[in-house]
């Protein structure tokens, strides 16, 4: 269920550009066969399971079932995260794509500026069942604000601070840590004898701007000013990147290998018991297939800054799925037939439940299944303390940019070079330097 935008949004400025004039006029699906007849969809979805195998069997008798409603067919295709943002550029280039798609909600500004994309505006919520139904957070990471969504929330996560009850017991920590004092306090209690306090993904462009987006909240940065500029290299920017570097760096608390970490190693870290902490997006079914059992960890709320309120306490970035709709679909009433299907009740509890996300819909959420202790406390994370990343139309390049000045500065903080304000900020300034005009 990760995401991982590197390769693809590193094309996506000159794609972009390219795009905003080059979405217009009607096409059949170029993603699975001629879409003209009104009893046929066609559909992208993202890889959320195992394997793109696994997609298909969980996928496939949900489609069936929504033929047997409608009479309308659905042709899958799963595309693997690292191909989707791609296939998606090309799509809105030639203005052939399918019918109805999955997307990363990090995404939907960039795309939405595409002008590919159908808007969701009051009169087509109403045709799926209305705007309110879906959580305000989810809504918020669907496209500008200002503006009508691009998409609607399909699948929902939020980050947690998974801990090691056992380790803890035997350190003498009685509770998870609430503010990063304690965090690096524990930390450093737990590390010793070959294991660490905290394991991170410090070679993971997407984890690394995660993080430093909730990091930034937390200093007071949005990371683009009121005009939708970028505003990497402000102090509040480089307070919060040089906090997270400073696991490795400063604080000793993360492995210096964890600056090498692009591979859910950080996960298998956590699970076989070599780090003690983890900050990540609904690992349980993750963590219990690596053998780990599920009484032996919990979930709290990722630190704040002793005393943090309103955007300084948000602990976490809105995290997940949308569904959207390709503005150049022949079949727009089954479009959206099937949009309402997907983002129904029922389908929002079965389909959440098998990847072990979070409904976006409200109503969904008051099955006992997303009752568990790990998923009430993303649950209240995304309700309570979760932010969207900046919905502007350059978002992917931020992610791809920041993301890599953070991965740089966590690989020289493993090689043993310092850590200071000013390299931190050389860096951000680079990568503000590379950003795109809008």
């Amino acid at each position: 269920m990760r995401i991982n935008r590197l390769a693809a949004a590193t094309a996506f400025a000159a794609t972009l550009a390219l795009t905003v004039g080059a979405c217009g006029g009607g096409s059949s699906s170029s993603g699975g066969g001629d879409n003209s007849s009104p009893k046929t969809l066609t559909y992208w979805a993202s890889n959320q399971g195992t394997s793109l195998e696994n997609d298909k069997q969980v996928l496939e008798p949900e489609l069936r079932k929504f033929e047997q409603q409608t009479g309308i067919k659905v042709k899958l295709e799963v595309v693997p995260w690292s191909d989707l943002l791609n296939r998606i550029l090309a799509a809105t280039a030639s203005g052939q794509g399918p019918d109805v798609l999955n997307i990363g909600n990090t995404w939907s500004a960039s795309l939405q500026a595409t002008g590919a994309l159908l808007p969701f505006d009051d009169a087509t919520f109403a045709k799926i069942g209305g705007k309110d139904r879906f959580l305000p957070a989810t809504i918020a990471s669907a496209g500008a604000a200002g503006k009508d969504p691009a998409a609607v929330p399909l699948y929902s996560m939020a980050y947690g601070l998974y801990y090691n009850k056992k380790a803890f017991a035997a350190a003498g920590i009685a509770n998870p840590p609430a503010t990063w004092d304690e965090l690096v306090a524990d930390g450093q209690k737990l590390t010793k004898d070959g294991k660490y306090g905290l394991a991170i993904e410090g070679g993971n462009v997407s984890e690394n701007v995660h993080h430093a987006f909730a990091l930034g909240q937390q200093h007071g940065t949005g990371w683009f000013d009121a005009a939708g500029r970028p505003a990497f290299d402000s102090p509040e920017a480089v307070g919060a990147v040089k906090q997270y570097v400073d696991f490795i760096a400063k604080d000793k608390i993360a492995a210096p290998g964890n600056a090498e970490y692009a591979n859910n190693q950080s996960v298998t870290d956590f699970a076989t018991g070599k780090a003690a902490m983890l900050m990540w997006q609904s690992a349980g079914a993750n963590l219990t297939s690596h053998g780990m059992n599920p009484d032996d960890f919990a979930v709290a709320p990722i630190p704040v800054p002793a005393g943090a309120t309103g955007t300084k306490a948000t602990t976490s970035m809105v995290a997940g799925i949308n569904l959207a709709v390709f503005r150049n679909t022949k079949n727009l009433d089954g479009a959206l037939q099937f949009v309402k299907f997907m983002t129904g009740d029922d389908e929002q509890k079965q389909l959440n439940k098998t990847y072990g996300s979070i409904p976006p819909v409200k109503a969904a959420q008051a099955d006992p299944a997303f009752a568990t202790p790990e998923l009430k406390a993303l649950s209240d994370v995304l309700a309570t303390s979760a932010r969207p990343l900046p919905q502007v139309a350059n978002e992917s390049q931020f992610e791809t940019l920041v993301g890599t000045a953070v991965k740089n500065l966590l690989a020289g903080a493993a090689a043993g070079k310092p850590v200071t304000d000013d390299t931190v900020k050389a860096e951000l300034t680079k990568a503000q330097q590379q950003m795109p005009a809008n």
